[in-house]
C-alpha cells in the first residue's frame, strides 16, 4: 500500500528524503504548525519515514501514515483547520508536480460516477455496518449537517434541519415527495409524519435500504435501491440531501435535467449539498480512497452552470459553519460507543474514522467547505417564492 525509505534506495530517492523534512517543516510553519512542537495541533513524529512518505504521496501519504501510527496529534481538527486555512494542501501538490497530475487526469478524463459505478460508494462506505452509523448519528440517523441556529443538541439540530427543508419546500398534505439519496429514511419519515406527504426515497446502499424500510414501516413511504437516472414518474416536490457530492462534474447537467423532468410544473426542488469555496478538479485522495470513492465536491459556479436553463434558483442558503459542530458531535457519539464496536472493527478503523471526522471538521472550520441549501423551481411555477429560515 505504501512505500518506505530503504538503505539501498537510489541517490534521487535519498536526496528527496533528505530534503523532505526541510520542505515539509517550512510548509507547516506557514500554517503555524510544527513537527514535534508542544502545541496541541502540532505533529508528533513517531517514524522519520513519514517525511518522505508525505512528499511522495501528498495528502494520501499523510493520512495513510496516520493510520499506520507514524505520527500523532492531540487536536487533529485544529491541525487541519490551520493547514487548510494556509492552503498547505494545494501548495504541497504544486511542490509534488507531476506526481499529483495522475489524480487530476483521472478525475478529468474518466466519468467516475457513471451509472455502472453508481453503487460503489454504497458498497464501500454506507454498507460498512449500520451499527457504526446508529452509534454515531443517534436516533435520527441523519448523515448530513445539522442546523444549529436554535439547537443545543445534535438531535435538535437534525430535527430543525429536516423541518427547515420541509418548510422551504412548502410541503402540503397529499403531495408526492421524491427524496434522492434518502439514507435511512429520516427526511421521508419526518415529512410523512408532520406534513402528510407520500414519499418515494431512493438510495444506492443496501444496508440503508433495509434499515430505512424498517424505520418507515406503516407510513406512506416507498424506499427503493435505485440511481437517480433510473427514477420514473412526476413529483410535486423533490429533495436531495447529502447526495449531490456523489454525482460528479461530468453528470451535473444530467442530474439537473433529470430533476427538471421529474418535477411538476409548479413544484420545488431543494438541493442540500457540501460545496467547495473554489472549483477543484479532484477530491482529496485520502477521502476518496478510504471514505467516499468517486466523490466530488461542487463549486457554486458548477451548480449554477449545470442548472442554468433548466431550473430557476429561488434561494441559496449557506450554513457551512454548522458542519464543524455536527462532525464533532458525531465524534463524541462514536467515541462513547467505541467499547462496543472495537471488537468488530479494530484499531485501524478507529484511527481511520477519527482522522475522517476531524479532518472534515477542520475543512469546514477553515471555510474551504460550505453547506448549501438551494431551492429551485421551474419558470412554469408562475409566481414568486418567499424563503424561510
Amino acid at each position: 500500500m505504501h512505500q518506505t525509505l530503504h538503505p539501498h534506495s537510489n541517490f534521487g530517492e535519498r536526496a528527496g528524503a533528505s530534503r523532505a523534512p526541510r520542505v515539509l517543516a517550512s510548509l507547516a510553519a506557514s500554517a503555524g504548525v510544527r513537527f514535534d512542537g508542544d502545541a496541541p495541533w502540532d505533529i508528533q513524529v513517531r517514524d522519520p519515514a513519514v517525511y518522505g512518505r508525505i512528499l511522495r504521496r501528498g495528502s494520501l501519504g499523510f493520512g495513510e501514515a496516520y493510520l499506520d501510527g507514524q505520527w500523532e496529534c492531540a487536536r487533529l481538527d485544529e491541525l487541519f483547520c490551520r493547514l487548510l486555512t494556509a492552503d498547505a494542501d494545494a501548495r504541497l501538490d504544486r511542490k509534488r508536480g507531476l506526481r499529483h497530475l495522475g489524480v487530476v487526469l483521472r478525475h478529468t478524463l474518466v466519468n467516475l460516477q457513471a451509472l455502472h459505478r453508481a453503487f460503489q460508494v454504497g458498497e464501500r462506505h454506507y454498507d460498512i455496518g449500520n451499527d457504526v452509523f446508529e452509534a454515531m448519528l443517534g436516533p435520527s440517523m441523519i448523515y448530513s449537517c445539522g442546523y444549529w441556529a436554535g439547537a443545543s443538541t445534535l438531535e435538535e439540530a437534525q430535527r430543525d434541519k429536516l423541518d427547515l427543508i420541509c418548510r422551504k419546500l412548502e410541503l402540503k398534505p397529499g403531495e408526492r415527495l421524491l427524496d434522492i439519496g434518502c439514507g435511512w429514511g429520516g427526511l421521508a419519515r419526518h415529512a410523512a409524519e408532520h406534513y402528510g406527504v407520500a414519499v418515494t426515497g431512493i438510495t444506492v446502499s443496501r444496508e440503508q435500504l433495509a434499515l430505512g424500510r424498517e424505520r418507515c414501516a406503516g407510513k406512506p413511504i416507498k424506499l427503493e435501491l435505485m440511481d437517480y437516472r433510473e427514477v420514473e414518474g412526476r413529483f410535486d416536490k423533490i429533495a436531495s440531501v447529502g447526495m449531490f457530492e456523489h454525482v460528479g462534474r461530468k453528470n451535473y447537467a444530467t442530474f439537473f435535467a433529470r430533476v427538471a423532468e421529474l418535477l411538476e410544473p409548479r413544484g420545488l426542488f431543494l438541493l442540500h449539498t457540501i460545496g467547495n469555496f473554489a472549483r477543484v478538479r479532484a477530491v482529496d485522495p485520502w477521502i476518496e480512497t478510504y471514505i467516499f470513492p468517486n466523490g466530488k465536491i461542487p463549486a457554486a459556479s458548477e451548480i449554477a452552470r449545470a442548472s442554468e436553463g433548466r431550473l430557476l434558483v429561488e434561494d441559496w442558503h449557506n450554513f457551512g459553519a454548522d458542519y464543524d459542530r455536527t462532525l464533532l458531535a458525531w465524534w463524541d457519539n462514536f467515541l462513547a460507543a467505541w467499547p462496543d464496536l472495537k471488537t468488530r472493527y479494530g484499531e485501524r478503523f478507529f484511527r481511520m474514522w477519527k482522522y475522517y471526522l476531524h479532518c472534515c471538521a477542520g475543512y469546514f472550520r477553515a471555510r474551504q467547505g460550505q453547506v448549501w441549501q438551494i431551492v429551485f423551481s421551474k419558470r412554469s411555477r408562475g409566481f414568486g417564492y418567499r424563503s424561510v429560515r
